[in-house]
């Protein structure tokens, strides 16, 4: 027997559209913050309990984001978003980060991918990696041959 859609499978169906289209905008706006440095704006986008996972620890709080915004010794960040998938409460993006290094006024770029759980338009807990070896590398840090192991 086929089944016809009733209104309200319509209505709950552009209700959860809404809903992503919602979350992805609230993940973008987090993701310009890395732009212009306004750590003050994380407190409409990010709960203060905020749960992230990532590089094998797990941590709580707004304050590891804010953190993060403000790197030391990177300034001038250009957030390009490679790729983004919003449903339901999840948003996943694949971004690369454009860094200004301070001393030697050289672009760095880190590429990463980060899944993000949003509640009543809050990020509440995001898991991800990021290229950092990759920035170190660039930065001169660690050796541009990775040894074999």
């Amino acid at each position: 027997m086929d089944t016809v859609p009733s209104m309200t499978d319509s209505a709950v169906t552009d209700s959860a559209v809404a809903t992503s289209k919602r979350n992805a905008d609230v993940v973008r706006r987090y993701l310009r913050v890395f732009e212009t440095r306004r750590v003050a704006d994380l407190a409409e986008l990010v709960a203060e309990d905020v749960l992230v996972h990532g590089a094998g620890r797990h941590v709580q709080g707004r304050h590891y984001p804010e953190q993060s915004v403000l790197t030391p010794g990177l300034s001038h960040c250009r957030v390009q978003v490679d790729d983004l998938f919003a449903a339901d409460d999840r948003v996943t993006v694949a971004f690369t980060l454009t860094y200004t290094h301070d001393r030697t006024g050289r672009d760095l770029t880190m590429t990463g991918v980060k899944t993000y759980r949003l509640r009543d338009g809050r990020i509440v807990e995001f898991w991800g990696e990021t290229d950092l070896h990759g920035l170190l590398r660039q930065a001169g840090l660690v050796p541009e041959q990775i040894p074999p192991f």
